[in-house]
């Protein structure tokens, strides 16, 4: 099978991710694993409830590392741009569940603000301040390479999920403690599942817009229509287009006007569009097309005949 070159620097930031996605699935599973048995025991909806999102964190997280192996593969003929969106896919993946988790937190919570059922605190207490710390530690572990991968990114609102779910837990358990307010529990959820909510609406926005090709949101179109027509040999420029293939990649194909010239200088034009692409806005994949008002057809250049007489006395 064919093989097709692709960026080596998406590669190199899934590389980072693994280690840290590995580690953060193991603390998730265990304390999910406490907070499942100690919400049965507690007879808590808030413990249920972060246990649920634990369990949703683990899939997420390992979705995430199935993401980053794909992604790895190379680019094929019938495949040109590799498998990098699979990244994306598990980030959109990730965002719905959330969105999902979300929705029946406020159901349970719902059911319970008519009835607010006797809850064990201390035992809802200790575990909700075991999960907490190892959040934290999830957390920190994934900042990094959250910065850079979407797909990372929808992990680690995952655990930042969870991370507020603990902190909620602890106050409604605190609130239970001090005041016998047993209703503080389906409340303290409703506030979870908001923040919950409110990562996955971002993370299934940004996957979409990846997806739907759109404009990524740090680059200004106007920008760089400017820049590209400052650089010295372009008139002027049309169907320009600038979308994002993964996390980190992106790419930009336009139709540059340009004086009617000499191959050699073309490529100089060229070379000096793709050094201000490259260092001012990040786009190092480009798809460029050269005009000059001699072209009827936007195709073929033709040249002056003094321009071939010049070419053969050099």
């Amino acid at each position: 099978m064919v093989e097709i070159k692709q960026h080596n620097n998406h590669n190199h930031i899934s590389t980072q991710a693994d280690r840290p996605l590995k580690l953060t699935l193991i603390i998730v599973v265990v304390v999910m694993i406490a907070e499942a048995v100690g919400g049965v025991l507690s007879n808590s909806l808030a413990l249920l409830g972060d246990a649920g999102h634990m369990l949703t964190d683990a899939l997420a997280i390992g979705l995430s590392l199935v993401a980053i192996v794909i992604a790895r593969r190379p680019a094929t003929v019938t495949k040109t741009f590799g498998y990098h969106r699979a990244e994306i896919l598990a980030a959109l993946f990730n965002g719905t569940v959330l969105v999902l988790i979300s929705a029946f937190i406020f159901y349970e919570a719902y059911q319970r603000f008519s009835e607010p059922p006797t809850v064990n605190t201390p035992l809802m207490l200790i575990i909700a301040a075991a999960g907490l710390v190892t959040n934290l530690i999830g957390m920190l572990m994934l900042r990094r390479a959250s910065h850079s991968s979407l797909n990372v990114r929808a992990a680690f609102w995952h655990i930042i999920g969870d991370t507020v779910s603990s902190v909620g837990v602890i106050i409604a358990g605190l609130i239970i403690l001090v005041t016998g307010w047993y209703i503080a529990d389906p409340i303290v959820s409703v506030l979870i599942g908001i923040v919950i909510l409110w990562g996955a609406v971002r993370i299934v926005r940004e996957s979409t817009d990846i997806l739907l090709e759109a404009t990524p949101k740090h680059i200004q179109m106007n920008d760089v229509i400017e820049a590209l027509k400052d650089i010295q040999g372009v008139e002027d420029l049309h169907d320009i287009h600038i979308w994002t293939i993964t996390s980190g990649i992106y790419a930009l194909s336009a139709h540059l006007q340009i004086q009617d010239q000499m191959v050699s200088v073309s490529s100089d034009i060229l070379t000096n569009v793709n050094q201000v692409l490259s260092d001012n806005f990040d786009i190092t994949h480009t798809t460029i097309q050269l005009e000059c008002e001699n072209c009827p057809t936007g195709l073929v250049c033709n040249l002056p005949s003094h321009a071939f007489e010049e070419a053969e006395r050099k």
